[in-house]
């Protein structure tokens, strides 16, 4: 399984957010490949899940990933219910 985090220059909210689905899945024992994207290099990329600021929504309206939207970026809680509730849809 692959999660794309993704932001527009593809550093600092893009790292954040991998950084901490990295500790989730970790503390969850699920294995999977966490990358950080920016806007532009997301197009040509597959990914399972795509993980982005809900200001994005619009840019990936068109993507067939399983798409999960953050509200609070530094809602850890938030982060990890929608994170592992888009594994679990995936995994069903």
């Amino acid at each position: 399984m692959i999660i794309a985090t993704l932001c527009g220059m593809g550093f600092g909210t893009s790292m954040m957010l991998k950084l901490f689905i990295d500790d989730i899945l970790k503390d969850e024992g699920i294995k999977a490949q966490v990358v950080s994207w920016d806007l532009g290099s997301h197009k040509g990329q597959d990914a399972d899940i795509i993980v982005a600021p809900m200001d994005m929504e619009r840019h990936l309206r068109s993507s067939e990933s399983k798409i999960v939207l953050i509200h609070n970026l530094v809602d850890k809680a938030e982060i990890k219910q929608k994170v592992m509730e888009a594994i679990q849809s995936l995994s069903a």
